[in-house]
Order: structure tokens, then C-alpha cells, then sequence
């Protein structure tokens, strides 16, 4: 655990040291409360709960999470500094894991910045601060599953922009696969359990459910499955590219 504790404090103090958190906060808050209010609806529906501010989440992530991922390992590769990393008294899982527990902070200490919205809807109403507080958990845990993918696609390529593109394809693709849309196309050809499959596979249907207020253990399940195996894969294929 102390090694995993240096190397988050490393990566963490890293993302302050550069304007990438500032912007990184700035923009997430700015499109959070934007898309809120105004393709929200948030004070029209004249209900006091968070859906709007939450629904907008899942699209968020795709763009914001893949700029935030890209160079946790990319440019560690570009630069040749893995090999430094590398060299000091720890296991590839330990920097793996390090390097992720500081970007999945980081984008808790954004989510947290949104607290002001909570305060709000409480002065007009009573919400349901449980749905709210599960939905929160719920951002929090398909911002890390964005980023286990996006780490372990960084750990890939050399090219920061190559990393950014990519993730972001897979992110929306895993997003989009609940839509209406897709099952829609799948509807009619394809045998049911074939839809369920794919849609199980989809944020949008794990992530919408616990925002609704139905907390179910499987959603849970899915979301530590995800950055459980992407964090695997990433130490395995950063072992496998040290050398490259």
C-alpha cells in the first residue's frame, strides 16, 4: 500500500502542476451546469430531484474522461520515463494501480465541486438525498470504468491524440449500447437474448437504473468488473510494452 501511496501522490500532484485539472474542472462544471439548465429543463419540470443534471453524465464522460486518460501512460511511453518508473521498488500492479486511483480522485474531487446543485435543489424541495447520494456513487464508479479503459488503451500507443480518439470510440460504443437505437436495430432479427446481451453491456442501462432509485447489486457488479478487468489488462500489456 505505500507504494501504491507514491506513486498516487506522485500522479495526483502531477495533475495540479500543470493547467490540465483547472481546465479539466472548469470545463466539466461549465458543461454540467449548462446542459442542466438549459437542455435539461432543470427548474421547468418543477421537480425536485437531480435526473437532469445526471442524465447528461454518461456523454460527459466520453468526451472528458478520454482527454483525461490519454496521457497517463502515452506519454510516459513518448517521453521514455516508463523505464524510469519502472526501475523503482515496485510491482507493475502497484504503478498501474497508483496511476489510476490519482486520475479516479482527481475526477472525484470534479464530481464533488458539483455540490452546489445539490444544496440548491434541496432549498426549493425535497428530493430523495439517498437516490441522489447512489447516483453520485454511480457517476463516480462509470467515470473509473471510463477510466480503466482509457489507461488501458494509453498503455497502447505512443500518441496521446491515438489514445484520446480511441477511447473515446469504445466509451461511446458502451454508452450507446442500451439506446433505443441500437436495440431498435438488433429488434426483429436478432434472438432476445442476443439483446439482452448487448444491452447489458451499456452505462446508459446500469447507470440509468441506480439514478431512477432501483439500487441492484448486479449494476454494481458490472461497473467493478469493468475497471477490475481493464486494470488487468493494462498491467499485462504494460509489462508487454516496457520494452517497445
Amino acid at each position: 500500500m505505500r507504494n501504491i501511496g507514491v506513486i498516487f501522490r506522485r500522479e495526483l500532484a502531477a495533475y495540479f502542476a500543470t493547467p490540465l485539472a483547472y481546465v479539466f474542472i472548469v470545463i466539466f462544471l461549465a458543461l454540467a451546469g449548462t446542459l442542466t439548465f438549459f437542455l435539461g429543463n432543470f427548474f421547468e419540470r418543477g421537480q425536485a430531484d437531480l435526473q437532469p443534471f445526471f442524465s447528461f453524465h454518461p456523454w460527459l464522460y466520453v468526451v472528458l474522461i478520454p482527454a483525461l486518460s490519454m496521457r497517463l501512460w502515452s506519454e510516459e511511453r513518448r517521453s521514455g520515463t516508463i523505464e524510469l518508473l519502472l526501475t523503482l521498488p515496485i510491482t507493475m500492479g502497484q504503478a498501474v494501480l497508483g496511476k489510476f486511483l490519482a486520475a479516479w480522485v482527481f475526477t472525484l474531487i470534479a464530481l464533488a465541486l458539483t455540490f452546489p446543485i445539490w444544496i440548491s435543489v434541496n432549498a426549493l424541495g425535497q428530493p430523495d438525498n439517498g437516490v441522489i447520494l447512489a447516483s453520485y456513487a454511480a457517476s463516480w464508479l462509470m467515470a473509473g470504468s471510463m477510466l480503466a479503459i482509457g489507461a488501458t488503451v494509453s498503455s497502447l500507443c505512443k500518441n496521446q491524440v491515438i489514445a484520446f480518439v480511441l477511447t473515446a470510440c469504445l466509451c461511446f460504443v458502451l454508452t450507446l449500447a442500451g439506446s433505443p437505437m441500437v436495440v431498435g436495430l438488433l429488434t426483429g432479427w436478432a434472438p432476445e437474448s442476443v439483446i439482452e446481451t448487448v444491452a447489458s453491456y451499456s452505462f446508459l442501462t446500469h447507470f440509468g437504473s441506480i439514478t431512477k432509485g432501483v439500487i441492484d447489486i448486479r449494476d454494481a457488479i458490472y461497473f467493478a468488473s469493468l475497471i477490475g478487468g481493464f486494470l488487468i489488462a493494462n498491467t499485462l500489456l504494460v509489462d508487454l510494452k516496457k520494452a517497445d
